[in-house]
């Protein structure tokens, strides 16, 4: 039996640092294709509503995604046909900031205060569930449970998709609104991340209650950022697993490269998040460029299965599933095999 004949192949990521990212800035997953006359689209570039929409649903035939988990794990769960065939782990810094005259220092200080919850209008609210889970696990850390502080809904100007019709970050994210709510005196506290996350907090001259990044515990760190699955759809891993392979083996020699050239990843960084390079270094760590590999590590599987279980415990997933039985770890497995993640 012939191989099925494919025209053309999707991807889509989130602006925040992934290998897949930085593998798209370099150009490789086109030349990769090049002379399969093989048509490389990514979502970042369409401006259609209902093909965006596969950055969430992952509707679309043919198609990677690699970015925050929620949406990968939500649509999982509605019953997408999609399989994981990477993770990769980037710490990020998960700011909880009250404002200084507030006089909230610590974790336990919270105890009842309102505490900002944004409320966007996207398919499913991921920027939400990750500041639910910020809170709730800064609630934990203070010895209180989340019925001891007062959750604030605060609809959002503008969804949290990250990026602009014409394919760039979008700038200043959604924390706008939050802040708005924060020097209102609506909320006590809000949630924010990455590199935006730290510079909304030095502009604001917030108080940095704590930074869940600095958890020894990977799995108190989890969250909608840590871990980020690679997924594809299942037809074409069926179908063609060859072509996932080699899309995989780039988005793996990306990592590989990555740890060779830290301030180029730091600059691809800052254009994937549109935020400076100071801003992504602060935000990131020092060794970002070695936190661009691909891996099924178990640590990582552990604490995508306990995020899953939140999610489904705080009703963002309406359906349970099989977090390992969702994983396939042949592609991978044949890329160190076959030495393809060598850097071209």
């Amino acid at each position: 039996m012939s191989a099925k004949e494919i025209q053309t192949l999707w991807y889509t990521r989130c602006p925040v640092p992934t290998p897949l990212g930085i593998a798209s800035q370099l150009g490789w997953i086109n030349q990769e294709f090049a002379s399969d006359g093989i048509e490389i689209k990514t979502l970042q570039e369409v401006s259609d509503p209902a093909l965006r929409e596969s950055h969430y649903d992952h509707h679309l035939p043919n198609s990677f995604r690699q970015g925050g988990n929620v949406p990968a794990l939500w649509a999982r769960a509605q019953g997408a046909d999609t399989r994981v065939i990477g993770l990769n782990w980037v710490d990020e810094s998960q700011l909880i900031i009250t404002l200084p005259e507030s006089g909230i220092r610590t974790p336990r200080a919270l105890k009842g205060r309102r505490l900002a919850l944004p409320l966007h209008g996207n398919t499913i609210d991921h920027g939400r569930a990750g500041a639910l889970r910020g809170f709730v696990t800064a609630l934990q850390l203070g010895g209180l449970s989340a019925d001891e502080a007062e959750f604030v809904d605060v609809a959002v100007d503008l969804p949290p998709s990250g990026w602009t019709a014409n394919g760039k970050p979008r700038p200043g994210g959604s924390y706008a609104t939050l802040v708005t709510a924060l020097l209102e005196g609506r909320v006590d506290a809000i949630y924010v991340k990455g590199a935006r996350g730290v510079e909304t907090a030095a502009l604001l001259g917030a108080h940095v209650v704590t930074d869940l990044k600095n958890h020894p515990d990977p799995v108190v760190r989890a969250n909608n950022g840590a871990p980020r699955p690679i997924t594809v759809d299942a037809g074409l891993l069926r179908d063609r697993p060859d072509l996932v392979v080699r899309f995989l083996s780039r988005v793996v020699q990306a990592g590989d490269w990555a740890a060779r050239h830290p301030n180029e990843t730091v600059a691809y960084v800052a254009q994937e998040t549109g935020s400076s390079e100071a801003w992504v270094r602060q935000a990131y760590g020092d060794d970002l460029h070695r936190r661009q590999n691909t891996d099924l590590a178990e640590s990582s599987i552990y604490a995508l299965e306990s995020y899953k279980n939140f999610l489904v415990q705080w009703g963002f997933l309406k359906q349970d599933f099989n977090v390992r039985a969702w994983i396939d770890p042949v592609p991978l497995a044949q890329v160190f095999k076959s030495g393809e993640r060598r850097v071209a």
